[in-house]
């Protein structure tokens, strides 16, 4: 059976154009949050892994950058140089911590890249404050760039889905795996697009934008950036259930355990071959025994025939329209990583 492998670290060509936007957009991001009040500023500094608990500096694992890569790529693919999106870039990395210090009080999870989330450090509503203060600043920046009327329109479009998205998310918990009220594959795919795909396309848009691309290329863009949302997760969903927890860092059949409604579960049960699946799914049944039976019942064959799909989506939204070659290839070398890795 064909997967999409994960990698611990990304493949060199990603990596360098990772490394390559980080290091454009880094002054400007610390400028940013050095802007704001010293105590916030320091939860924010250990959200991005720059220091610890009391501001001593650190060496932690921030992420790899990839929201802002996708900024600096757009403009780049649109003819201009990277620098004309380190306001977009800045402005999509504060949005994206600040959804994950929410996030990681919403699902009650207490560390991130093997450390204490921010709540667990600092408490929860301090965790809070330091969410909201990033949201404000990734606005404030966003609207001091050239053209920022319309890239804080553009950013407000993918917050909305963002929390639409968020929303359905922790609305399916309380959903049946059965009946009328059950969560549909369809629906699962539109929370995809929101909570992931909506800022994966807003940071490439973005890039474009205030790269003074025309309105075809910058809606190109997002829309390859809402697929690749998509695809990403529906990877996400494989490593959860089948990953190597050597590689992902989670445990094997970790999203069954916790019975989360991914798409591998929500396929096979709509499958004629479901069996029992949704009386163990329902019960405390083994976790392997879940994973074997979704298997069977044709769960993870129809998640990767879905990101191929999506994967063939983002490849069409960018053949749509004309973009510089050199920056094209490296956001191509970027998107195929993203579907086949573990971020």
């Amino acid at each position: 059976m064909t997967t999409f492998p994960s990698a611990v670290q990304a493949p060199a060509g990603a990596r360098q154009v990772l490394d390559r936007c980080r290091a454009l957009v880094r002054p400007a991001l610390r400028e940013a949050v050095a802007r704001t009040h010293p105590w916030v500023g320091e939860m924010a500094a250990y959200s991005f892994g720059w220091c610890e608990v009391g501001g001593a500096p650190a060496a932690a694992s921030g992420g790899k950058g990839v929201r802002q890569a996708l900024a600096v790529l757009g403009a780049e693919a649109a003819g201009a140089p990277g620098r004309v999106a380190v306001p977009g870039a800045v402005a999509v990395e504060l949005v994206h911590a600040f959804s994950l210090l929410h996030d990681d009080i919403m699902d009650g999870d207490t560390s991130r890249r093997g450390r204490p989330t921010v709540w667990q450090a600092y408490g929860t509503g301090s965790a809070v404050l330091a969410g909201d203060a990033l949201f404000a600043l990734a606005v404030e920046t966003l609207a001091m760039a050239p053209a920022g009327p319309r890239a804080v329109r553009l950013l407000s479009v993918a917050l909305q889905d963002l929390v639409r998205g968020q929303a359905d998310d922790l609305l399916f918990t309380t959903r049946p795996w059965t009946g009328p009220e059950r969560v549909r594959p369809d629906e699962y795919r539109t929370m995809a697009e929101h909570k992931t795909g909506a800022l994966l396309g807003c940071a490439a848009a973005l890039g474009a934008l205030l790269g003074g691309a025309p309105p075809a290329t910058v809606t190109a863009l997002d829309r390859a950036g809402r697929h690749l949302g998509i695809a990403f997760q529906m990877v996400d969903d494989l490593l959860g259930i089948w990953g190597d927890p050597e590689v992902t860092g989670k445990p094997v059949h970790g999203d069954l355990r916790e019975r989360k409604k991914t798409f591998p579960a929500l396929a096979a049960l709509g499958s004629p071959a479901a069996g029992r699946l949704s009386v163990l799914l329902e019960s405390a049944a083994d976790a392997g025994e879940v994973a074997a039976l979704i298997e069977e019942a044709g769960g993870r064959s129809a998640t990767l025939a879905e990101a191929r799909r999506h994967v063939t989506a983002v490849e069409a939204a960018l053949a749509d329209v004309p973009l510089e070659a050199g920056a094209a290839g490296e956001l191509r070398s970027l998107l195929d990583f993203l579907v086949r890795r573990d971020l």
